[in-house]
Formats: C-alpha cells, structure tokens, sequence
C-alpha cells in the first residue's frame, strides 16, 4: 500500500472500532493488529491515538455539516429545505453508521462539548435564516426564529438518534413524519404564544 492508502485504511479500521467500542474502549494495539501491521505504524501514519481519533471525528463532522449545509441551500420553498435537511442526515446515518455513532457518543477531549452539539449549533444558525424569513411573511417577530431554530434541529437531531438504531420505518417515512409535525405546527402558530395555567 501507498503511505495515502495506509493511512485511510487505518482510518477506517479505526471509525469501525471506535463506533463499536468507543475511544476509551480502543487501543493501537487493536487497530494495528486489525489492520495487519505493527503499532509503529500506526503512530507513525498519526502519531497518537487521540489524534488519531480527532481526524476520523473531524471527516466525520466535515461530511455531515456539507450534506446539512447543501441541503439547506438553494431557491426551494422553506418546507422542501427542511424535507431536504432530514433525509440528509437520514441518508448520513444509513451510509455512515458508524461515523454517526461516533459523533453523538464521545467528546475528544479538545471539543468538551462535543462536536455533534457544535454541528448542530453551526446548523441552527442556517435554520434561524430561513425562519427568519418564513417568518417575516407570515408577520412574525424574526426574532422569534432563533427559539423555534432550536427546537426544529433539536427535534430533527433526537429524532436521528432514535433512527440510529430503530431503522424503522424506513428514513423518507421518518422525514415525512418530522417534517408533518415541524409544518404543521409552524403553519398554526400563534403570534404571541401563551400557556393556559395561569
């Protein structure tokens, strides 16, 4: 093997027994072994196992972020990017389950917070705009937007995670259901919301 395909074949050893065991539960040992080479290689090619683990989270990110963010550009109405936005991360967990598994188990130790929540904060600032907007020809406050951005990913988010290992329905049926209730509940807003036990 080259030293490019080396090291992307140890990235994928790696995501697999990450996914499986978590950082904490994977050594170098592991991942040499599984890989058919010796543990100087491994740091040779990444130099630890926490870098090692910091660049399979941050291909991972990368590529979730980029089929969120694509989801959520262009001219479509504000209902089909939202349709848009959960098969992607639908359709993410399905072609990488383990990647996702990843994300939403383990903090690296630089990024305390997580990188999922840091990819769901960047995201919400994309659906705060479109809301921003949806709610301005509805006559919205679109300062209003950036509550309910937050409780649209956070749905979409729990949601995913749930999917992650329930698989069923099949990922469309879960978009459509997500996107009926987020729809629909935004289509029978009220303008100044209050609660009835007062």
């Amino acid at each position: 093997m080259t030293g490019v395909q080396r090291r992307l074949q140890l990235m994928d050893i790696s995501r697999q027994l990450f996914s499986s065991r978590g950082v904490d539960g994977t050594t170098i040992e592991e991942i040499a072994r599984s890989a058919g080479v010796s543990k100087p290689i491994v740091y040779e090619h990444f130099g630890s196992k926490e870098a090692l683990y910091m660049e399979v989270v941050t291909n991972e990110y990368r590529e979730l972020l980029a089929r969120i963010t694509e989801s959520l550009s262009g001219e479509d109405t504000s209902r089909v990017l939202l349709e848009k936005a959960a098969l992607a991360i639908l359709t993410y967990i399905e072609d990488n389950t383990a990647g996702f598994r990843i994300l939403v188990r383990d903090a690296p130790p630089s990024e305390p917070g997580g990188t999922y929540a840091t990819l769901l904060s960047k995201v919400t600032e994309q659906v705060e705009e479109i809301l921003a907007d949806e709610f301005a020809q509805r006559g919205f406050s679109s300062e209003d937007s950036s509550i309910y951005a937050q409780m649209l990913v956070g749905m979409v988010a729990m949601t995913a995670q749930w999917w992650l290992d329930a698989r069923v329905p099949d990922k469309r049926t879960v978009a459509a259901h997500v996107v009926n209730l987020a729809w629909y509940g935004l289509t029978g807003l009220r303008k100044e919301p209050g609660l009835r036990d007062s």
